[in-house]
């Protein structure tokens, strides 16, 4: 009888990556057109910070740069991403990870749901790019997880907490027009994971400190929202034995928009929605075809 005992992993039998860019196609990103914002002074036409244990929306332009800063130190932020237009359309978390990576840095896209499938956004900066995976697996802006909730800390404490992540999220898109349903999994900016050797979720201390930024260049017109977790920096536990309550490394969060030099968006467009006519697959055929 066959063995179904996973064989050990070595460099040599390292699994290759399901989705592969091929030259030219959707996931072979243009480096060089990026590139250009880099170094490059752009008017700032928005700016603001978001106090601790809170959340904000605000919406980036299409064809302008985004970028979330930690002002005072470490801290996470949680951020949803919609179509500014469409907020049927929004960041698919599950998806990003397959067509991208499960922690993003420079170059990388949010993609957006079904039947869309298009990259909302570009990473165009990461000061946290060189963190790398350290000695636990750990590495930075995280898409394996997904925000805290009101809810599963019910279910873990007995407590209600009404300013976690999925809550604060909620509170900031109201104004435009959206509800708790349409807030979704997120990217934790900042926020240092991974799966330990029982394939099970880890956090640890974010890893950031004053000044560091996360940049993002707008392929559409977006709607987003970010959250300042109440865990802070996650050096203290939210849950188990340990856990207390994170108010001491708590800090808020910056948000920067940018407009860019015309001249810099020579030859970008924004990118269509996918290219599939929605007919999954199945056509009626037609009556006289059939019959013939």
């Amino acid at each position: 009888m066959t063995s179904r005992t996973a064989p050990p992993a070595t460099a040599a039998s390292k699994a290759a990556a399901a989705y592969q860019a091929t030259q030219g196609g959707a996931l072979d990103v243009d480096r060089a057109f990026y590139d250009r914002f880099a170094g490059v002074r752009h008017e700032l036409v928005d700016s603001f910070e978001i106090p601790i244990r809170s959340g904000r929306a605000w919406t980036v332009p299409e064809g302008h740069l985004c970028r979330i800063l930690t002002v005072e130190g470490p801290q996470v932020g949680d951020l949803n991403v919609w179509n500014l237009h469409d907020p049927r359309e929004r960041m698919w978390a599950a998806r990003t990870r397959q067509l991208q990576r499960a922690h993003i840095s420079t170059y990388d896209r949010i993609w957006s749901t079904l039947p869309f499938l298009r990259p909302l956004l570009t990473v165009t900066d990461d000061t946290l790019s060189d963190y790398g995976v350290d000695g636990d697996g750990g590495r930075v802006h995280d898409l394996l997880g997904t925000r805290c909730d009101p809810y599963v800390n019910r279910m873990l404490t007995g407590e209600d907490f009404d300013f976690h992540c999925h809550s604060n999220l909620v509170r900031a898109v109201l104004p435009y027009g959206l509800t708790e349903f349409d807030v979704h999994d997120v990217l934790n900016v900042f926020q240092c994971t991974g799966l330990n050797d029982d394939d099970q979720y880890f956090m640890k201390d974010c890893p950031a400190r004053v000044g560091d930024h996360f940049e993002f260049f707008a392929e559409t017109d977006l709607l987003c929202a970010l959250s300042t977790c109440p865990g802070g920096d996650l050096s203290v536990p939210l849950w188990g034995p340990d856990a207390r309550d994170p108010l001491d490394v708590c800090r808020p969060l910056g948000v920067e928009v940018y407009r860019p030099d015309p001249a810099l968006l020579e030859g970008w467009s924004s990118p269509g929605r996918a290219a599939y006519r929605n007919l999954h697959g199945m056509r009626r055929p037609d009556f006289v075809e059939a019959a013939g």
